[in-house]
């Protein structure tokens, strides 16, 4: 994260927040079920696979889901290279409004499983070589980051800034998934479609501020 310019850091949080409103939606929708955090569904799975096979069920094809976005995600990073930025933004966008699209239209889990393909896509967005460097629906490593530096820079041993980005990214998934929760009370899945709009404004700042350079 510190690698990157701070422009990048914005669009970073951005995309947190988006993942962290998403996911809330998909956790009231799916009534514990995550459509962005697999460490949790995996958990689940594993317990249902002992105790209960449809809960099994449903985590596992929400897994196969978010694999089937980061494989589409991936794909495109490797088809566009240094562009990827706007055009990975752009399918999960495009995933979010099939996703909002479906909703009431198909099969429940259809959308649900749409819903966790974008959330796999947004995690190929920031690469570096071929590996995800900036990880924006996963924030077990970002908080032991910013807790490592924000104690090194308190014992005077690092950078006195160097948490703050983690932080930032952090808080924007926490307070996206407060707006989630609050929007999904209101509108239901239907909440799904700001996200999509939140997505394409980050696609065209994406494109305004340009290709990453990181050391």
């Amino acid at each position: 994260m510190t690698r990157y310019d701070r422009r990048f850091w914005f669009l970073a949080a951005g995309l947190a927040a988006t993942s962290g409103y998403v996911d809330a939606i998909g956790f009231l929708r799916l009534g514990g079920f995550f459509v962005s955090f697999m460490s949790g569904n995996s958990t689940r799975f594993a317990v249902g696979a002992v105790t209960d096979v449809h809960v099994a069920y449903v985590a596992g094809a929400l897994i196969a889901g978010f694999a089937a976005g980061v494989a589409g995600g991936t794909w495109l990073s490797l088809r566009h290279g240094g562009g990827r930025l706007p055009v990975s933004l752009l399918l999960m966008g495009a995933l979010l409004a099939l996703a909002a699209a479906s909703d009431g239209r198909s099969p429940a889990m259809a959308t649900s499983l749409m819903m966790a393909a974008a959330m796999g896509a947004a995690n190929t967005i920031f690469q570096r070589d071929g590996e995800v460097s900036i990880g924006v629906t996963y924030m077990t490593g970002t908080l032991v980051k910013c807790v490592q530096r924000l104690t090194a820079a308190l014992m005077g041993s690092g950078p006195r800034w160097a948490w703050l980005p983690y932080a930032l990214l952090w808080m924007g998934l926490v307070v996206g998934a407060c707006g989630g929760a609050a929007v999904f009370g209101v509108v239901g899945t239907a909440g799904v479609w700001l996200a999509v709009a939140t997505v394409v404004l980050l696609a065209v700042y994406a494109r305004a501020i340009g290709r990453p350079h990181t050391p």
